[in-house]
């Protein structure tokens, strides 16, 4: 496994090419298999785990940070702390909706004490809050960086417009500048990042890091036809690539696959990896056995007919 690291932006921060996602701790993984996957994770040369304060509410019997605290747990049992670079989020939790001054600094420090640490090393701002004034979230973030509770800023589900608009103001009032970026946007979803995201992120330097990289499951191969879908957990999610199209893609990535001797999952994320500003595409595993092939994307270099390949293949989803 390389162990090579990517910057995050014009921040000190350093990564490892693909991003641990925090969802699955503590709703499809228990916290015992939580640990499993984490401990697979570093030992395989991983350093950047990401996760957010909403994780994961939305399951039964959750009130959201469950994910932060089997992190937190984890990091206190294994002491490496200085070995992980660690991500999460504000704006979900039902308990600190919004990006209002007072609520983000509050959930920040919910946060912290959740993960057990002094500082987050990347703070996102997860889904735009337009009933708060722009100006009010970016002096807040600003705040935080001032006091040491995050290292860097993030931005998450942000249209262009409204990225560019928190630089202005960041720039304005001499606040920290966000360093990276969590869009949508994976072999199947490749329109608006391309189109939008992507000038903004390579004028500013921000680091991308896209989340639902292998589309719900859908870039792993597991899905050849819609009967596949049907009755399964993420058949909503998946429905809209449950197309001729979409399975001429996936035709395409298995015959890559083979050609490597990897996974469907492994080509799908190596294709992401080397998209303009892409500085790690964001994967779960909900048990360690899943992480192989995931990991291995780190070290398949895709041939340039191949990457060729693929974008035409992909070509009816830059839509």
């Amino acid at each position: 496994m390389t162990d090579k690291r990517v910057k995050v932006g014009n921040s000190d921060l350093e990564v490892f090419p693909l991003v641990l996602g925090g969802n699955t701790f503590g709703w499809t993984s228990d916290e015992v298999t939580s640990r499993r996957v984490l401990d697979a994770y570093v030992e395989a040369g991983g350093n950047f785990i990401d996760t957010a304060d909403v994780y994961s509410a939305w399951a039964p019997g959750n009130a959201g940070g469950e994910s932060e605290i089997i992190l937190g747990r984890w990091l206190a049992v294994r002491a490496n702390r200085d070995q992980v670079v660690i991500a999460t989020k504000v704006s979900e939790h039902p308990q600190y909706k919004g990006l209002s001054h007072d609520n983000v600094l509050a959930a920040a420090d919910e946060s912290l004490l959740r993960l057990g640490v002094e500082t987050i090393d990347l703070y996102y701002a997860h889904f735009d809050d337009k009933t708060t004034p722009l100006e009010e979230t970016a002096a807040a973030f600003d705040e935080l960086v001032q006091a040491g509770k995050i290292r860097a800023i993030g931005l998450s589900n942000y249209t262009a417009d409204r990225i560019e608009e928190w630089f202005r103001i960041a720039r304005e009032h001499g606040y920290a500048l966000p360093v990276a970026l969590e869009p949508h946007y994976n072999l199947v979803t490749r329109g608006n990042y391309e189109r939008t995201l992507a000038p903004v992120a390579v004028r500013e330097n921000l680091a991308v890091f896209p989340y639902f990289s292998l589309a719900a499951g859908f870039l792993t191969g597991k899905y050849r036809s819609a009967a596949d879908a049907e009755g399964k957990a993420r058949q909503g999610m998946v429905a809209d690539y449950l197309t001729d199209d979409g399975f001429a893609l996936v035709d395409a990535l298995d015959e890559v696959a083979k050609a490597h001797g990897v996974a469907i999952a492994t080509v799908a994320l190596a294709w992401l990896r080397h998209r303009p500003q892409v500085a790690g595409p964001i994967a779960s595993a909900r048990t360690p056995e899943q992480l192989p092939a995931l990991l291995a994307s780190v070290d398949l270099d895709l041939a340039v007919d191949e990457t060729a390949t693929l974008d035409k293949a992909s070509e009816p989803f830059t839509k």
